[in-house]
This record gives C-alpha cells, structure tokens and sequence, in this order.
C-alpha cells in the first residue's frame, strides 16, 4: 500500500497530529516509511526535530539493555563453572581414596568426563545465545542509525531543493 499524503498516514497511525506521535508510533512511522511517497515521508519528518534524538535514544536503550543481560548472563555462566569445578572436586576426593574398586574407580572417572563434557555443552549453548542477541541489536541499532541518517538526508536533500544553485537554467 502506498501512503500518497500525510492525512493517510495518519489515519494508519491512528492520530490527528503529529503531536500525538508516540515513541511506539513513530517506530510504527518509521516501519510505513517504505511505503510512502518519499516527498511526503520527508514533509513529515522534517516536522520532527526530535527524529534523531529518538534515533539514539533508541540506539543508547539497546545498548543499556544488551549491556544487562550481557552482565546477568555472566554471572549465570560464572555460577555453572564453579557448580561444575566442586562436582569435579568432590568425586577427585572419593577417587583418592584407597579402597575403592576399579568399577567405583571407572564411574568417578566417568563422571569427571561426563561433568566436563555438560560444561562444554553449557557454554557452547551461551555463546550460541550470545551470538543470537548480538545480530539482534546489531540489526536494532542499525535500523534506528538508518532511520537517523535518512531523516538527515532527507533534511539535506529538501534543502538543496530550495537552493537556486541547482535549478535549472534556461
């Protein structure tokens, strides 16, 4: 569907001016802007002088929150190291002792293997996590940059619309 004029637009975002354009409707904003007239979209934008300060408020949020789970996640992957080291260390103590049979003494060398194998499978799953969320805010962050510098090129090209210099001459 493309968005011919500004009433359509606002009419999809369910507003009757571009004061009511909330930070979840201009991401919805920036979302229909592939569907506008682009003479219409930078109209529009350039009623907002605030697009780029939402822009990087939108990258820093991200950021903040990826630095959170990043912070949370570590100590989780901390707590399941140690829990693995004192597992090994309690059956290293029942092996040293002397009385125990070669079956008792396989299985604890099986458990030790099997402990290590379980943290290797641990942290193989977390940097499969962490690869994951950071293509997620690479793409977030990317979108909001785009959106920011669109919104400035936008602001240039208008401008240099309005300059005699690039009219033609006849």
């Amino acid at each position: 569907m493309g968005y011919k004029n500004e009433a359509e637009i606002k009419q999809a975002l369910g507003i009757e001016s571009w004061r009511n354009l909330s930070k979840d409707k201009m991401i919805r904003f920036a979302a229909m802007m592939p569907d506008m007239d682009t003479e219409v979209a930078l109209k529009i934008i350039e009623q907002f002088p605030v697009f780029k300060e939402f822009a990087m408020d939108t990258v820093n949020a991200m950021e903040k929150a990826h630095e959170s789970t990043l912070s949370a996640n570590k100590q989780s992957q901390e707590h399941v190291h140690r829990a693995f080291q004192e597992i090994r260390e309690i059956l290293r103590g029942e092996l040293d002792k002397g009385d125990l049979s070669w079956e008792e003494k396989k299985f604890l060398i099986e458990q030790i293997q099997e402990t290590g194998r379980m943290e290797f499978q641990k942290d193989s799953e977390n940097k499969q996590l962490l690869d994951g969320m950071l293509k997620k805010v690479l793409v977030g962050a990317g979108t909001a940059l785009v959106l920011s510098v669109a919104f400035v090129g936008g602001k240039i090209m208008i401008e240099g619309k309005d300059s005699p210099e690039d009219s033609p001459e006849e």
